[in-house]
């Protein structure tokens, strides 16, 4: 059993000695305009109060955050840029907001500064601390994230590159403690481009990342995170990128991933230390992510990885925004670092067919630089494969117990390299990856129509929720829905009632109101909406990523009963969620099929007619896209829309 409580700055005794760093005053960077904001500091208050209910923390020692140094920061980062996050927390409110919207998905407040040098100090603590041979691992819980922050920019939610910045402090600063070739995994869902930038042609760090894609249009966006980025110079064949296709990618995938890339290119690496952007992303439930890695998953990742630089491992924490998957992936890795409690379960999962061809594309790639990537996989391993995830699985009792042992015996003995070794470990079972829910293939057969007066209204904005992806002018990536099929047909219509933009600011556009409606029927407006034919399933996703929720939530927000019981009368609504969108409204039928869109509660309606809550016109990005939606459509002029668009943002909430 090892020592616990607070550091004492003794080297400790035990079968494995383990470092946790938490400071509460990194909770103090927070977005005050946006309530919603998926980086809170809960995320990392979730993390440490499942650590310290489960008694894990008795288990392990306690570490200080300490702010990094200008010096040591100065290392990946400008002068420009440090300056720049050491002074953003003296600036006004105002100031703050202005200068945050001129970046990519970057908020500011008057804890920011403070954050963001604790963040990369407790980085460089922990890495430090494990090459010194003080403790075999450690994790650090820290925010804000860091693996997309460039050399002169913050974005993606990360001020400073932490990871960078500890990796770099080892090399460059500490050369007597023998770290000269560090493993940097990314796991995080998304591409960590600040991290490859400053490890570019740099031999002495091999960086990592697996993430989703989608040929770049997955956040952040670009071609940088391709599997042909390979490094450049010293650094060529020293930079992988394993760029998923699509979303939902599980466990399977990620064990393939390791087994046939990461682990043959590491054991030829043969790393001093490993680093591990450990954003949790991925996890099921993420609302970001789309993908499936349970607490199961990614503790046999790390598992895998301890088998190098003799365990020697530092976890930095990065992204992950579901609290409770977050909460409980943390966990799953905490206990294999300490050794002492076996975990176990299994994954009786295929890799999907666009994984197996991403690993032969990322094998080809760097076999010129890996010789042990060189060989072709077996047939008869890439032939093992999961539906497409667009595919709605059926849990019915089609499949006989025959057919069902058939396919399990099949998996054990084609992931025998994965299962086996970890046959002594358990997780609990909540950690298992579910079945798809049973109400996506009533409702895939159930159409209504989707009435959109926002930006949803420009079909290509539309679709990101359909297929995801982002448009320009968007901060954020959307996840798109399980099925990713196009609308049936698109009508144009107007209603008569109010639209309005309402709130400060927006997670996906920044500052600027965001259109709204008030569901109560009135000669007096009259609201041009996009009808678009969807199934019941896709509208139930797009309230999902409407109300910051990730599709894999379990049961619809809009059932059958709901919307049989708003259809009674028109501009009848329902609230079935505590979200911007979580009101449903009923407005008609169009060829005899149900029209529903969303609103805010009306609650918050009230809010708006109060002055309570903020009425404030949309910002540029935002009115692009509602003028392209209505002249697209041909419904407006541009300049009619410009108009439209004006007189609802002046005009005040009738009742």
């Amino acid at each position: 059993m090892m020592e616990s409580g607070k550091d004492n700055g003794t080297k400790l005794t035990g079968q494995r000695r383990v470092g946790l760093l938490y400071d509460e005053r990194m909770c103090k960077h927070e977005n005050l305009h946006d309530g919603y904001h998926p980086e809170t500091p809960n995320r990392i208050r979730s993390i440490w109060n499942k650590l310290q209910s489960t008694g894990i923390t008795q288990r392990c020692v306690i570490l200080d955050a300490k702010e990094a140094e200008d010096k040591h920061i100065l290392s990946v980062h400008s002068k420009k840029h440090v300056n720049f996050i050491k002074k953003i927390s003296s600036e006004s409110d105002s100031r703050r907001l202005k200068t945050a919207s001129k970046f990519d998905s970057i908020y500011f407040n008057e804890g920011s500064s403070e954050a963001a040098y604790l963040a990369a100090g407790s980085a460089i603590e922990v890495v430090e601390r494990v090459a010194s041979r003080e403790f075999n691992s450690a994790f650090a819980i820290v925010r804000p994230p860091g693996h997309h922050a460039e050399r002169d920019e913050p974005m993606g939610f990360c001020l400073f590159n932490n990871v960078a910045i500890a990796a770099t402090y080892l090399l460059e600063e500490r050369p007597e403690l023998g770290i000269k070739k560090i493993l940097i995994v990314d796991w995080d869902i998304h591409h960590g481009n600040g991290t490859q930038k400053m490890f570019w042609n740099d031999s002495r760090v091999l960086f990592f990342s697996v993430h989703r894609h989608e040929f770049g249009s997955f956040y952040p966006a670009s071609d940088d995170g391709f599997y042909t980025m390979v490094g450049e110079g010293a650094g060529a064949g020293y930079n992988i990128n394993v760029p998923w296709e699509n979303g939902r990618c599980g466990d399977a995938d990620y064990f393939a991933v390791w087994d046939h890339i990461l682990l043959p290119v590491a054991k030829e690496f043969n790393p001093d230390m490993i680093i591990v952007s450990a954003g949790f992303d991925a996890a099921i439930g993420d609302p970001l992510g789309g993908c499936r890695v349970s607490p199961f998953g990614y503790s046999v990742l790390l598992k895998k990885l301890m088998n190098f630089a003799e365990g020697r491992i530092a976890l930095i924490l990065e992204g992950g925004y579901n609290l409770d998957s977050i909460a409980k992936s943390t966990h799953a890795c905490v206990e294999v670092l300490l050794e002492d409690e076996p975990i176990v379960g299994s994954s009786e999962a295929y890799p999907f067919e666009s994984t197996w061809r991403v690993i032969q594309a990322v094998r080809q790639e760097l076999s010129c630089f890996w010789p042990t990537l060189a060989n072709e996989l077996p047939q008869k391993l890439i032939s093992q494969i999961a539906p497409p995830p667009h595919t709605l699985i059926s849990s019915s009792d089609s499949e006989t117990e025959d057919d069902k042992g058939r396919q399990n015996s099949d998996l054990a003995e084609l992931l025998q390299d994965v299962i086996k070794p970890l046959s002594e470990l358990k997780v609990d079972a909540d950690h298992q990856i579910d079945d798809m829910n049973s109400w996506r293939t009533e409702f895939s057969n159930i159409y209504i129509w989707y009435a959109s007066y926002g930006s949803n209204m420009w079909n290509s904005r539309f679709l990101c929720y359909v297929a995801g992806g982002q448009v320009e002018g968007m901060k954020n990536t959307c996840s798109g829905s399980l099925d990713k099929a196009l609308p049936k047909a698109i009508v144009w219509k107007t209603f008569p009632c109010h639209t309005f933009f309402g709130r400060e600011a927006s997670h996906t556009w920044g500052p600027g109101g965001v259109a709204l409606l008030n569901p109560v029927e009135t000669s007096q407006y009259k609201t041009h909406m996009c009808l678009y034919k969807i199934s019941m399933e896709q509208f139930n996703d797009i309230l999902f990523q409407e109300n910051g929720l990730s599709i894999d939530t379990g049961s619809p927000l809009l059932d059958i009963a709901t919307l049989n019981a708003i259809s009674e009368k028109e501009f009848n609504s329902q609230e079935v969620k505590d979200g911007w969108y979580g009101n449903v409204v009923y407005l008609g039928k169009e060829q005899d099929i149900p029209i529903v869109t969303m609103t805010c509660s009306l609650a918050d309606i009230e809010g708006f007619k109060s002055g309570k809550l903020p009425l404030r016109a949309p910002n540029e990005a935002y009115t692009k896209t509602l003028i392209k939606g209505l002249v697209e459509g041909k419904q407006l002029s541009e300049g009619e829309a410009i108009a439209y668009i004006e007189a609802a943002s002046k005009s005040l909430i009738c009742s």
